[in-house]
């Protein structure tokens, strides 16, 4: 048995892959070995056209040097030593100034963890403490949204309004409480009055459960890649903060998907000119290089966890990682000398003026995204909103005969995500789009469609 053999059987006999599918491990694992820019190559040898930037993370691409050589020079002279009671490092000190320098409005104090689930969770916690050392320890109920995701950890998957995620943990965390968000497509409503019935059910919501009750409100400024990214109407994050402060509710942003230039911003949030309480970020924060994540705050609400006995409760071994620190400095460097944020927002509206020729296809019922983050939704009927029956798995068959052609394509069910990293380049985007189209031309074959 060849090497490369051995290594596909050891990996199905000793590995538990995250949301692991077993249909499609049946057809063998996929090992990757290399990768260069907006490519990946597996232990084949094939390269293909990573159109996800390895799960929203690589926004810089793959095998940059500079970060390599940093992470390096790190490693020689302090690999790690923890962000512990009274300790720090120097790239931690430096990573959190410049998180202060770019993050919108007041946001400037930041609690490092390992991921992006681990900083909502944070977040979740600090808005509960927050109101306990304000002496109101009634408020611990947090309201999210149905259909958004905010992690793994069981206070995240509590957050989490996708059924997939919550079904086989519950019960799950009480005080949790989720509302409808104004996916404007689905619920088939032009963007005013969608904005209007979802802050309405908001408001109502949080008098219901009593304001005195809720510590935070947590949303995704846009929903992430599993609801294909439907952009909120004018005026609803604006309409979610202006509720928060008249009843005494944190505000908590997860953006750990759009946040570090996807947008074409360096934060989603700042298309609409809103400030949350407390924000999320992870994902593209590092470049995929080492983990680390982050929850940032104001100072106005740090100051209660200054006293004596006041301290927050919360921490981990490797938050704040000497070595992840200096890779993510180096990978905010690069984002702003290469002028990344700008060029998402400009590749975006090319982006959006390719994808609207697939409109030829009867079964492309809707586009929707900004900046790099983009997705199109597959329906039978584009007029009615009919969707595609999920017995014929159209999307996934589509993501395989990409596979087959030598690109990586993410599917949530019948929407197609594209998420690439920053660095695309226009040719990099007429091949990804070209593929895209002529996989919707086979399926509408393969199907009869």
């Amino acid at each position: 048995m060849s090497e490369i053999e051995d290594l596909k059987k050891d990996a199905l006999a000793y590995i538990c892959p995250h949301f692991a599918s077993n249909t499609e491990l049946s057809k063998g694992p996929k090992i990757f070995v290399k990768g260069e820019g907006c490519y990946v190559y597996d232990i084949e040898g094939n390269c293909y056209l990573d159109t996800f930037a390895s799960l929203l993370t690589t926004i810089c691409g793959h095998n940059r040097s500079e970060i390599a050589k940093v992470v390096q020079e790190q490693m020689k002279q302090l690999e790690f030593f923890p962000n512990y009671v009274d300790t720090f490092t120097v790239p931690l000190i430096k990573l959190a100034k410049k998180l202060a320098e770019i993050t919108p409005g007041d946001l400037s104090v930041s609690f490092f963890v390992n991921s992006g689930s681990e900083a909502c969770e944070t977040a979740i916690k600090m808005a509960r403490q927050y109101h306990l050392e304000k002496g109101e320890r009634s408020r611990y109920k947090i309201i999210a949204r149905r259909y958004s995701y905010h992690g793994t950890t069981l206070g995240g998957v509590s957050a989490t309004g996708i059924p997939w995620f919550r079904e086989y943990f519950e019960p799950l965390l009480p005080g949790f409480i989720h509302v409808i968000a104004p996916h404007c497509f689905r619920m088939g409503l032009e963007p005013d009055e969608c904005k209007e019935i979802c802050l309405k059910a908001m408001e109502e919501t949080i008098l219901w459960e009593g304001p005195e009750s809720v510590a935070a409100v947590i949303l995704d400024p846009i929903p992430g890649s599993n609801m294909g990214y439907p952009l909120p109407p004018d005026g609803y994050l604006q309409g979610i903060r202006k509720i928060c402060n008249k009843y005494g509710i944190l505000l908590i942003f997860d953006e750990v998907q759009t946040g570090f230039g996807k947008t074409g911003k360096m934060f989603a949030c700042e298309h609409w000119d809103v400030t949350p309480d407390i924000m999320a970020i992870g994902k593209g924060f590092t470049g995929g290089y080492i983990p680390l994540a982050a929850t940032i705050t104001t100072p106005g609400i740090y100051e209660v966890f200054k006293k004596p006995g006041s301290e927050f409760r919360s921490g981990s071994t490797y938050g704040g990682h000497t070595t992840a620190c200096a890779a993510t400095l180096t990978n905010i460097d690069i984002i702003e000398k290469e002028n990344l944020v700008e060029k998402a927002a400009e590749m975006g509206k090319y982006l959006k003026s390719k994808l609207e020729e697939l409109y030829k296809y009867r079964i492309v019922a809707d586009f929707r995204g900004i900046g790099m983050l983009w997705a199109i939704e597959l329906m039978a009927d584009r007029e009615k909103r009919k969707p595609l029956d999920t017995k014929l798995n159209v999307g996934s068959w589509i993501r395989e005969w990409c596979w087959k052609n030598k690109m990586i394509l993410r599917n949530n069910a019948d929407i197609l995500v594209i998420a690439p990293a920053l660095v695309m380049t226009k040719d990099q985007i007429d091949e990804m789009l070209g593929k895209i189209d002529q996989a919707i031309g086979e399926a509408i074959k393969q199907f009869n469609l």
